[in-house]
């Protein structure tokens, strides 16, 4: 089996596929690329059982068949060539794999392409598409909210929520919420399941570079990302997902709306000389003032800022996680931004205060840390 390709292509594929590879797997075979040649057309698939990303490429070719070849080895070889065709030439009986370049030939010893578990083929999909761009704000916006929690998989993916309304975009760790919607994207019938964070964290990375649609195709116990030349495979979590609706407190009487860059910067500053293991920051809000501070008694740390902000309500003191409300402040667009509270022991609302994208709404909730008066 021969075939010639570009060496800076094939590396750029492979760079997008050698996010699957586990650091430790069960089967050795796992720890390779798999090529397989027909026509002229090359596909190269990686996996780790629970996830599995194919990538498929021109190359000039005459013969059919595949091989798995060593990944770390291939990737560190394509990474030293400057670009160039490289002809590869593989001996179908012993899978001895010659690499031919302008400076010179190199060998490695792969494997049997049979050997190489075969990407699951899902039953009676349901589908439904939505732009590749739809789809990486969605997760981007989503993502550092999901939890790590082995004792509670479900909240370790993010919920993605179908109707003939919209899609929802759910992401949780019991600490901090957020709901993602888009009215503009609609499916067949309702709908639901959870994606694991590995294959979207590899979709987030792939989707950056390509404009076109991507199709969703899902079952009981897997779901399919296609798009360009890619496809991405990967088991579904099993379980419930929590009612997350009923922890979005519906009256919240308590509305500061403040500029969003300054409300973030000002948290991280002040967030240095919070406690290291709560992270606790206070917000004491009353008027059109806002006091910011935090303090850690072990190093006898503290700050203290003042901002100027519009604030509906009674004169309130909460304290949130840093960390949280960090992650969310950067994950929000709009310039403006409207936390609601209804009291220091309740979540407390994020929402852009601006008007969003068409079709698009987002609502992050940040649950409240008890305050050590």
């Amino acid at each position: 089996m021969k075939f010639i390709v570009s060496s800076a292509a094939l590396l750029k594929q492979l760079q997008m596929l050698q996010g699957v590879l586990a650091s430790s797997n069960t089967l050795p075979i796992l720890d390779n690329f798999l090529f397989e040649i027909d026509g002229k057309q090359l596909t190269l698939t990686a996996s780790d059982l629970e996830t599995t990303i194919t990538a498929s490429m021109a190359v000039e070719a005459k013969d059919k068949g595949s091989v798995a070849i060593p990944a770390r080895l291939l990737l560190d070889t394509l990474k030293a060539f400057p670009e160039q065709p490289l002809t590869f030439s593989i001996d179908n009986k012993s899978h001895g794999i010659e690499i031919n370049s302008d400076q010179g030939k190199y060998k490695m010893t792969g494997f049997s392409g049979s050997e190489f578990p075969k990407s699951p083929k899902l039953d009676h999909p349901s589908t439904f598409s939505l732009p590749a761009g739809t789809l990486a704000t969605a997760i981007n916006k989503t993502i550092f909210a999901t939890g790590n929690d082995d004792l509670r998989p479900v909240m370790s993916g993010i919920f993605f929520e179908l109707n003939d309304e919209g899609v929802r975009f759910v992401a949780t760790d019991a600490h901090k919420l957020v709901r993602y919607s888009r009215t503009d994207v609609k499916a067949d019938k309702n709908a639901s399941f959870i994606v694991p964070k590995k294959p979207l964290n590899l979709l987030k990375s792939s989707l950056s570079s390509t404009n076109s649609d991507v199709k969703v195709e899902f079952n009981e116990n897997n779901a399919s990302f296609s798009f360009d030349n890619t496809v991405v495979v990967c088991r579904l979590i099993d379980g419930k997902y929590p009612n997350y609706e009923a922890v979005i407190p519906k009256v919240n009487p308590n509305k500061l709306t403040i500029d969003r860059s300054t409300f973030l910067s000002s948290i991280r500053r002040v967030s240095i000389f919070s406690n290291k293991t709560t992270h606790q920051v206070r917000l004491g809000i009353n008027g059109s003032e806002m006091a910011i501070s935090a303090e850690d008694l072990d190093f006898a740390n503290e700050a203290n800022e003042r901002l100027t902000c519009n604030y509906e309500g009674e004169s309130i003191t909460i304290g949130f996680n840093s960390r949280f409300l960090t992650d969310m402040l950067a994950n929000i667009e709009s310039e403006n931004v409207v936390l609601e509270m209804s009291a220091p022991n309740r979540a407390g609302i994020l929402l852009p205060a601006d008007p969003a994208e068409h079709g698009e709404d987002v609502l992050m909730l940040v649950m409240p840390v008890m305050l050590n008066n």
